[in-house]
């Protein structure tokens, strides 16, 4: 099975299913002599982690990452980081049932087809448990980029449903369980969200992350742009539908001279842009969002097949997430943390030396 890793100079493998002994990863690429500890991979790692909330799956799993290589006495050593963490609260039995069964708006058909068989406990490898491994790389990349570049990565719920933040204060995004921006809205979703779990349904959700301090240049045309980069980085998170760069699909009603970001010697003037600008990083904030459908995994009978072709009605059973773009937050940080680690390196690798007599702009 390919398609287990991402980057290029820094490089993240993961491995393992949701219902195995364990899920694990491997980093390459890391430079040595970064300090790093379970705790700092742990942090991430806790607000990721199910059973956190009332609003998430009840599943239980403490998700005490390991440090297996890489790291001696506090430091990366430049070689290969290894990282396991065991799976402790399986419940198999719950998917049983549906061992010939498949789950419509799931990955259990196309495995079936791609591979003739799969693994149904919790969807195996396709299963949301599998970015636990991608949060603990890229807290590593994240304690790079803030010690070394002092680059910073916030991400946080900018829409749950018809639920949208109507203002963006950082400070409040780790004060509550719906990684929420906007105090105003926290009552109207903790009422969205009890409506939602007593009909047995779910619902879809916008996440944002955004990234400041990131230097000018970073990005490889043509085919390796930075955006580019990060959609795919995005795009491959589980139940994302949807990515956009900065203003994303709004620019379809905007005029050139609304969507161009004015340059002064002071800053750019706005940010329609989302941080690239041909490819490149151009030191403005990134900016992106990403879209993620309502999971599949409900109460609410719906119709499908058996694997041998018959209809069949389903009604998941198990434990899951109402709203799975809740605990996507810092997941959404870690692959743009990977991304920006990726290209960071290769910038190093090609344009270490460079200078130029323009100057670099910020935000004004």
């Amino acid at each position: 099975m390919s398609g287990n890793s991402i980057g290029q100079n820094f490089v993240v493998t993961t491995f393992g299913e949701s219902h195995g002994v364990a899920l694990g990863c491997i980093i390459d690429g890391c430079p040595p002599g970064l300090e790093i500890s379970v705790a700092d991979l742990q942090l991430d790692l806790d607000r990721r982690k199910p059973g956190t909330s009332r609003y998430t799956t009840a599943r239980r799993e403490a998700d005490e990452v390991q440090i297996l290589s890489g790291v001696f006495e506090g430091v990366t050593t430049g070689t290969s980081i290894g990282l396991l963490i065991n799976n402790t609260d399986q419940r198999s039995q719950d998917y049983s049932n549906i061992k010939d069964l498949f789950r419509p708006g799931h990955a259990d058909y196309t495995y079936q087809q791609k591979y003739g068989q799969r693994d149904y406990r919790g969807g195996g490898r396709s299963s949301a448990r599998e970015t636990a491994m991608r949060v603990a790389a890229g807290a590593v990349a994240k304690k790079y980029l803030r010690a070394v570049h002092g680059i910073e990565i916030h991400g946080y719920l900018s829409q749950l449903g018809p639920i949208c933040a109507e203002q963006i204060d950082f400070a409040q995004i780790e004060q509550n369980p719906f990684f929420f921006p906007d105090a105003d809205k926290l009552e109207a979703l903790d009422e969205y969200m009890r409506e939602l779990k007593k009909s047995g349904d779910s619902i879809g959700a916008k996440v944002s992350v955004v990234a400041t301090n990131v230097p000018v240049g970073l990005g490889e045309p043509v085919f390796d742009r930075l955006d580019a980069d990060i959609a795919h980085a995005l795009m491959g998170i589980n139940a994302v539908k949807g990515v956009e760069i900065g203003d994303g699909f709004a620019v379809i009603n905007q005029k050139g001279s609304e969507h161009r970001d004015l340059m002064y010697l002071d800053g750019f003037a706005s940010n329609h842009a989302g941080g690239v600008l041909g490819g490149i990083s151009s030191g403005q904030p990134i900016v992106a969002h990403m879209a993620l459908k309502p999971t599949s995994s409900i109460s609410v009978p719906g119709d499908s097949i058996t694997r041998d072709g018959k209809t069949a009605e389903v009604v998941t059973k198990g434990r899951h997430d109402p709203c799975v773009g809740i605990r996507a937050v810092p997941i959404a940080e870690a692959m743009l943390a990977i991304v920006l680690m990726d290209h960071l390196l290769r910038h190093r690798a090609q344009n270490q030396g460079v200078s130029s007599s323009t100057p670099v702009l910020g935000m004004r």
